[in-house]
């Protein structure tokens, strides 16, 4: 399945290769959208400042009841 799939960074660290991408949700259904993506199998969120949505997806990420590393 594509959410098992990863890439192995130079590190040694592997990163699932299926990401959520944040870039055009707006800060107030960010959470929701991480949740969800989490619930159906979503292990990768892709997100950065300029977005201006990081409340959002920090919030999904702490109440999505998935633990952060993994």
């Amino acid at each position: 399945m594509i959410f098992e799939e990863s890439y192995t960074l130079h590190n040694g660290a592997a990163i699932p290769k299926l990401a959520l991408g944040t870039w055009f949700i707006d800060d107030d259904k960010a959470a929701e959208a991480v949740r969800a993506a989490v619930n159906i199998g979503y292990r990768h969120i892709d997100t950065a400042q300029a977005y201006g949505n990081e409340r959002g997806v920090g919030e999904g990420i702490r109440t999505c009841g998935i633990d952060r590393k993994d």
